[in-house]
């Protein structure tokens, strides 16, 4: 409330309300004003009651009347001061004491309000303080995703690596399952030891086959692992090429052998032909065994 209000806006309402037939009071003099506080329109009311006084003798003199009757009138009209002084100086107590109370509570009101706002700023100091905390942790944990981030970017790399080495293994493996099944459509007539050798190869092979297509699935199926999922996959790789490698090996020492083969059978007709002499000649030209002792 404005503590400034003018003293003319306080008389004139103290008027009204005197006109209204009530007695001006501190309360009902602001209720009149709609503003003002307690303190200012009770100092401005008290200036307005001796005003009233002054006001009320210059309305008093009445010299038409006779001396004892202007003189009686006047004696009740002090006493009508007298009793409004009286009054008035009851209500301003009153007032004063209303606003005592009003100010006490207002103390009390502002002291707790101190307290809740000192809780509230030591409550926000410490929300301040963890927000940091907080902020800090985000950034770390932030770093950390970002680290995860290239570590799956590199295992992917990695992974597309390997699906490539993989996927040209399998391309090779095609190739010599090809060569195989052409092998075998010209080793037909090889001995059995030949023919075992080669379909042990093939089921090597397949066997191969079937372990990479296992490991490419494995390794699809655990890519989310990260560092051992690159691990296991990078092992299961050099298994593979060591075993095809190996196999290799093998299918070459196969294609040595049935080459070598191919060159004494090729080699076989142009030698002279040496005829064989009756059954009973050579019975006959076998030599004797020694008889051991």
């Amino acid at each position: 409330m404005a503590i400034g209000v003018p003293e003319t806006d306080v008389f004139n309402a103290a008027d009204a309300v005197l006109a209204r037939g009530e007695r001006p009071t501190v309360e009902r003099v602001r209720i009149e004003l709609g503003r003002g506080s307690p303190a200012r329109v009770g100092q401005l009311l008290d200036q307005w009651w001796e005003q009233l006084a002054q006001r009320l003798k210059g309305h008093t003199l009445l010299p038409d009347l006779p001396g004892e009757v202007a003189q009686v009138f006047a004696e009740a009209w002090r006493v009508a001061l007298a009793h409004a002084d009286t009054a008035s100086q009851a209500a301003l107590t009153e007032e004063r004491n209303s606003l005592f109370a009003a100010q006490t509570a207002l103390t009390q009101e502002r002291k707790l309000w101190e307290i809740a706002l000192a809780a509230a700023q030591a409550d926000l100091a410490e929300g301040t303080s963890k927000l940091a905390q907080v902020e800090l942790q985000l950034a770390e944990r932030q770093g950390l995703v970002d680290q995860l981030a290239a570590q799956v970017t590199d295992v992917r790399q990695q992974r597309d690596h390997f699906t490539g080495q993989l996927e040209h293994r399998q391309s090779e493996l095609e190739a010599l399952r090809a060569e195989h099944a052409a092998a075998q459509a010209h080793i037909r007539a090889v001995e059995d030891r030949a023919h075992q050798q080669v379909d042990q190869a093939r089921q090597e092979i397949k066997a191969l086959g079937q372990q990479q297509e296992r490991a490419r699935r494995e390794h699809a199926k655990q890519v989310t692992e990260l560092t051992t999922q690159r691990d296991a996959l990078q092992a299961t790789a050099r298994a593979g090429e060591q075993t095809v490698a190996h196999q290799a090996g093998k299918v070459a020492a196969l294609e040595a052998t049935i080459a070598q083969w191919r060159r004494a059978q090729a080699a076989g007709p142009k030698r002279a032909p040496r005829k064989t002499p009756p059954a009973s000649t050579n019975k006959s030209r076998r030599p004797r065994k020694k008889i051991s002792p």
